[in-house]
């Protein structure tokens, strides 16, 4: 898919996907309906929700290991600064021919710029944390947020 395009696609995800309050409890909900899906598709999975800093839901699926845990921590850190999720934030990056480090001078130990962490957008408010998976290749781990994070809000997400 041209850079161009997918950049086009992810931004308008972003646009679709908004929540008008985001609970402890929707964090759970969100969180359950994410592991139903990942056990339904045998995928090892590492999840993790996360409101203003706040973990409210994190569990790690057989097949998952530590680094995982870093995975998602780098993740977030983008979504954190940029506002954006994280797989647009990489192929905008990389659209341009640069990386992370180069356009923002952050510490790529830090700072992942991989699918994978998308931002929970309050109506009116803006983002205000991130529902983040690790474990699959980068496009699939934000696919697979995309896909259920549409089936809890009822919306059709802007696709290839």
């Amino acid at each position: 898919m041209e850079d161009a395009h997918l950049l086009e696609q992810l931004l308008q995800q972003e646009d679709q996907m908004h929540f008008t309050q985001f609970t402890n409890d929707t964090a759970f909900a969100v969180g359950m309906m994410l592991v139903e899906a990942a056990r339904r598709e045998g995928l090892a999975l590492t999840i993790d929700i996360c409101r203003h800093g706040h973990q409210l839901f994190h569990i790690a699926l057989p097949g998952t290991a530590p680094d995982n845990d870093v995975w998602i921590q780098r993740k977030n850190r983008v979504v954190n600064h940029f506002g954006h999720s994280s797989y647009y934030v990489g192929m905008l990056t990389k659209s341009k021919g640069v990386t992370l480090q180069e356009r923002s001078l952050l510490d790529p130990m830090q700072y992942a710029a991989h699918g994978g962490a998308f931002p929970i957008i309050i109506e009116q408010v803006g983002v205000v944390g991130t529902i983040t998976v690790s474990g699959l290749p980068q496009a699939e781990d934000h696919a697979f947020v995309v896909k259920v994070l549409a089936l809890f809000l009822g919306v059709n997400p802007a696709t290839e």
